[in-house]
């Protein structure tokens, strides 16, 4: 029998995963995803995969996790985006959310059950908008008391010992520059040296009361395994890699083993360390970039992450081998049908090399025309795992390039740090160069180029098509910021104090501010736009998209503006993912 060709609109149903749980004794998996076209709990019962709802409030899901004794589920969610979490719990059969803290317009982050199950430890934005505390609530008698107050940067409680006899926090003075400290009987410890260089941490575990395990860049540019020793006070470096960064970790007691994950460039490794004898043994992963790692008692693991061309799936580990857990992929679209990226490198304007993927549309497909990406962040990178936005524009002929310019990570911390203060001017000329390159290298034709980006990538498309207006024939921006100026003063208040190092001082760096302003290049922008924004956005607010729109509007310039009244920094809701994927092929096809 012969059938059709696969249509667009089947991209269109792409089901996401925004996180999981396993309970204690592995008899469910417990996760957020959007089966019914808004995101909710729901959940399978072990060694079934068939899954079944367990909330119905249609609602985001941030942290979720069981209680010791898997009698109920803690989670957070927020409201249409908005990122206020709010915390709640709900027995593992489902049914209506228990508020347990909740504080309308505030946030409440990073939540831990007690082991006896009757303490919630959080953080929260409630008392103080700008360092933040952390505290300590009593469930059965309704009591709370402040367990940890934010002092001289925003501060974050991070994970209890075994016994929870110890603490760790975080205090965040930057995306690069961070402090990690333990409480262990009443004192503070800094968990590494002191030292001028600003570092980072990623993954920290508790091995026992006393033996901290985690990955940082203290003393040096790719982050890599280092513990720390609570009654010696002993800092140590443990294992590191070559030009590759050591992130998230887990500990395995079955085996005192951890596992942890290596982030390259675009793609992920992943590892087990032995602790008794010291070796690490890379694992075949499922998946080529890796989300979220969970270690059960019994010594199976648990990961969720994404490839290419395979949206989000849970897969578990045992017995050395792997198991797809969930099976989620694009309707009607056989993998071979979509396209993995081709990773390839540049040099830019000062030499600085590079990394970027191409997805090149399939010769039956191919339209001619190149979409340019630049990422979201910035502080982030592109890499290679499931767009549906990508796929289904590839699908209908537009190749994608993605440069993972100057600031993005994956590629040292000193790679990461030069954007800071420098937000428009390196890693502008990063894109310009990758488009010079396209052309020269036959990727792509000079008059067949078009500029799409979110965030960062948004304000970097507002800020390319005001200063190279004839690289482009049109130019989606989806919520980015248009105004340095403003960007700065909006911003949720526990932002702020990382604003001067990130971007830098409004009034110090008033030139600076203007030069990078894509406000400030309004003239220049005559190319056609869409520009998409959350009106809940509490990064990026609306305010950044009206005053772009309305001036481009004034002179002339042609521009749509979509705004999701329900929304925030991103798509919570499939009805509006749609809506958005929809808009954005109907626009460039005007062009082509």
């Amino acid at each position: 029998m012969k059938f059709k060709k696969p249509d667009v609109e089947l991209f269109f149903q792409t089901f996401g995963i925004q996180g999981f749980a396993v309970s204690p004794d592995e008899s469910q998996i417990a996760f957020s995803t959007n089966l019914n076209g808004k995101y909710n709990l729901w959940a399978m019962d072990l060694p079934n995969t068939f899954p079944y709802p367990l909330t119905f409030h249609n609602q985001s899901t941030g942290s979720l996790q069981y209680d010791k004794n898997g009698e109920f589920i803690l989670l957070e969610s927020d409201q249409d985006g908005d990122e206020n979490t709010q915390l709640y719990a709900i027995p593992p059969q489902g049914g209506e959310l228990k508020p347990v803290r909740t504080s309308e317009g505030h946030r409440h982050m990073m939540p831990m059950v007690s082991n006896d199950g009757k303490k919630v430890y959080y953080t929260s934005n409630k008392e103080d908008q700008t360092l933040l505390k952390s505290y300590v609530y009593d469930i059965e008698n309704d009591k709370e008391e402040i367990f940890l107050e934010g002092e001289g940067a925003p501060t974050y409680l991070a994970k209890k010992s075994p016994d929870e006899s110890s603490f760790t926090y975080l205090k965040m003075f930057a995306n690069t520059s961070q402090l990690a400290f333990a409480i262990y009987k009443g004192e503070h410890h800094r968990l590494t040296p002191e030292t001028d260089e600003q570092h980072t941490f990623s993954g920290l575990e508790f091995v026992s009361e006393t033996e901290i395990y985690f990955t940082t860049t203290y003393n040096a540019d790719f982050s890599y395994l280092a513990k720390y020793n609570l009654e010696t006070k002993e800092f140590k470096k443990v294992k590191e890699l070559e030009k590759e960064a050591l992130t998230d970790v887990k500990y395995d007691e079955s085996s005192n083993s951890l596992y942890l994950v290596g982030v390259k460039g675009v793609v992920d490794s992943f590892y087990r360390y032995d602790l008794e004898n010291g070796t690490l043994e890379e694992l075949d992963a499922p998946v080529s970039v890796i989300e979220q790692v969970k270690v059960a008692k019994s010594g199976n693991v648990y990961l969720m992450g994404r490839s290419a061309t395979v949206p989000f799936n849970i897969y578990k580990y045992a017995n050395g081998k792997w198991e797809q857990m969930t099976n989620y992929g694009v309707p009607g679209v056989a993998k071979e049908e979509m396209v993995d990226p081709e990773i390839v490198n540049y040099p830019s304007f000062d030499g600085t090399e590079i990394e970027a993927m191409f997805f090149r549309a399939k010769p039956e497909n191919d339209n001619g025309h190149v979409i340019l990406w630049p990422h979201g962040g910035p502080q982030a990178a592109e890499r290679s795992f499931f767009r549906a936005l990508f796929q289904f524009l590839i699908y209908q002929g537009y190749s994608i390039f993605t440069p993972n310019f100057r600031g993005s990570t994956g590629y040292g911390l000193k790679f990461t740090k030069v954007i800071e203060g420098d937000w428009g001017h390196g890693p502008r000329l990063d894109n310009v160069e990758g488009l010079e390159w396209l052309i020269k290298n036959g990727y792509a034709n000079r008059d067949k180029i078009f500029l799409m980006g979110g965030s960062y990538g948004g304000y970097m498309a507002l800020l390319l098509h005001g200063r190279h207006p004839e690289y482009f024939k049109a130019v989606v921006d989806i919520f980015g910021v248009s105004n340095l100026f403003s960007f700065v003063n909006t911003v949720p208040e526990h932002w702020k104090p990382m604003m001067k190092q990130w971007v830098g001082d409004p009034e110090k760096d008033k030139e600076k501010f203007e030069e990078d302003s894509p406000t400030t290049y309004l003239e220049s922008m005559t190319k056609p736009m869409l520009v998409i924004q959350g009106a809940k956005d509490p990064r990026v607010v609306k305010a950044e998209s009206d005053q772009i729109v309305e001036a481009l509007e004034k002179q002339g310039t042609e521009v749509e503006y979509l705004v999701l009244d329900d929304e925030g920094h991103g798509f919570s809701k499939k009805e509006n993912e749609i809506k958005v994927y929809k808009k954005v092929l109907e626009f460039f096809e005007q062009y082509v």
